[in-house]
């Protein structure tokens, strides 16, 4: 009788297809994405720390709670699953990157700053500089927990580790800074 049109669509242009969640594949290979995203910038942190901690840092002064060596790979490498699996999950909350742009540029330039500090510190040797640059590397961190916040809470916590763990290297880094002055 009506054509096989339905009574709400009567007089109606077809619309596009509403875009639902990502799908199961896209979802998983950008989950490793992510993750590779931040561990390539942790492999080469850790290049530049590795060529160091044997030479340089076993012969500067260090505060007493200084961690064993082979305490901070272990550390960080777990901080950095966490790190990648959140940024995921604003991807994934958001649906897409132009819908998550901001807090995803703030997380990038979070990890860039990481990266940096062991640049500073091991790769050049300034114990004043990744004391300096490790409080922008606190504020970048803040500013991704609470633009996370908004869109996927359970990704902004995923982050209190790693900024817990950044906020005892920040005390090292003075430390070591002023036992080293």
């Amino acid at each position: 009788m009506n054509g096989g049109i339905e009574p709400s669509r009567r007089g109606q242009t077809p619309s596009e297809p509403v875009s639902g969640p990502p799908g199961a594949a896209l979802s998983i290979l950008l989950l490793f994405g992510f993750l590779a995203f931040v561990f390539v910038f942790a492999a080469t942190a850790g290049f530049v720390t590795s060529n160091n901690v044997d030479g340089w840092y076993e012969t500067i002064r260090k505060p007493a709670l200084t961690p064993a060596n082979w305490v901070f790979p272990v550390v960080w490498n777990f901080l950095y699953f966490l790190m990648g699996l959140s940024g995921w999950l604003i991807w994934r909350s958001a649906g897409s990157f132009p819908a998550a742009g901001a807090p995803l540029a703030i997380f990038a330039a979070q990890v860039m700053l990481n990266f940096t500090w062991s640049v500073i510190f091991f790769g050049m040797h300034s114990t004043a500089g990744a004391a300096i640059e490790i409080f922008a590397l606190l504020a970048a961190i803040l500013a991704t927990i609470f633009a996370f916040w908004r869109i996927n809470r359970l990704a902004a916590a995923l982050l209190f580790p790693y900024l817990a763990w950044v906020l005892f290297a920040t005390y090292l880094s003075l430390a070591v800074w002023l036992l080293n002055r």
